[in-house]
């Protein structure tokens, strides 16, 4: 049976103000935290702050169960691997806070199922705009492609997935913004995000990375619709009123185009922190429905041989 949260800890999140600020942030925390102690929030192996990019935040770290296989060398077995993209509202955020399980979660979640988990953190608003995000998750995926199947990944099955900000960049990676290519992506999950740029005041996180007026080239939703990954999207049942509204019309524009409800998966009992915390911990919320989404896109995939890579 999946890991639940006690029904007191669910009404104690549904307590919190749902308007995203560092205060939810900390409620929120502050109430997972000890179930992610007591279950573990960290991979037998991490390796930390691998290089993808040029820039200081194009870092990532590589969570993998304990094997004897050496760095470079592929296991003769290649796991899934799922990488994650952190929020942070465009202008903050890390893929490691040290002493917390954000977001090594991410990467021990990954690993009980038998996958290799990656965590990255990409570039920052204001300093890099749009679409910048979407470069850098291009960026990591290349790195995953050259590299990964050193740390027994198998770069051929990878699912990339984002959360709030990240989730906007994983759309617009998705979508083309990023440039990069997207063989070797059997999925992209995208958990409260958005996917149309809307005129944002001075100060809002949108107005930091896609300025006072996103043109509308910025939205990612027309590339969603034709997309040739298969998308897995969710919203938190207390997320802010803007990713409701992002959610309906992703489901609007979804049965337009192709008859039928795009696949959402509705995180009963959470809000826009606690969303990705509840992986391993209230797994009923959100884990579930995530796990088998990877578990149906990176089944019985066809690889060819991989020569041995040295990771960079």
């Amino acid at each position: 049976m999946a890991e639940q949260l006690p029904p007191e800890v669910i009404a104690r999140l549904r307590e919190i103000d749902p308007a995203i600020s560092p205060r939810q942030a900390q409620e929120s925390w502050a109430l997972l935290t000890p179930y992610h102690e007591k279950a573990g929030y960290a991979a037998p192996r991490i390796v930390r702050d691998l290089r993808y990019g040029e820039h200081p935040r194009h870092r990532l770290d590589v969570h993998t169960a304990v094997s004897d296989t050496a760095v470079g060398e592929p296991a003769a077995g290649l796991a899934p691997v799922i990488v994650f993209v952190h929020g942070g509202g465009f202008v903050g955020g890390d893929k490691h806070a040290p002493g917390t399980p954000r977001y090594d979660l991410v990467g021990a979640w990954a690993v009980r199922h038998g996958w290799v988990g990656v965590t990255m953190t990409h570039r920052l608003a204001p300093q890099f705009r749009w679409p910048a995000g979407a470069r850098d998750v291009a960026a990591a995926v290349a790195w995953l492609r050259a590299s990964i199947a050193g740390y027994g990944g198998d770069p051929q099955r990878v699912i990339v997935a984002g959360n709030s900000a990240g989730a906007v960049h994983v759309a617009g990676y998705v979508a083309g913004h990023g440039g990069g290519r997207l063989d070797g992506v059997r999925g992209a999950a995208l958990l409260s995000g958005i996917y149309e740029a809307r005129a944002a005041r001075p100060g809002e996180p949108e107005h930091a990375y896609y300025g006072p007026d996103p043109g509308p080239e910025t939205a990612s939703l027309p590339g969603l619709l034709r997309s040739p990954v298969p998308l897995l999207f969710s919203v938190a049942e207390l997320d802010g009123p803007a990713f409701h509204a992002a959610a309906a019309s992703l489901v609007s524009a979804w049965v337009a185009q192709h008859g039928a409800m795009p696949p959402l998966v509705w995180v009963e009992g959470h809000n826009h922190m606690s969303t990705i915390g509840s992986l391993t911990v209230d797994e009923a919320a959100l884990g579930v429905a995530l796990a088998r989404f990877v578990d149906r896109h990176t089944a019985n995939v066809a690889r060819r041989p991989l020569a041995p890579r040295t990771p960079g």
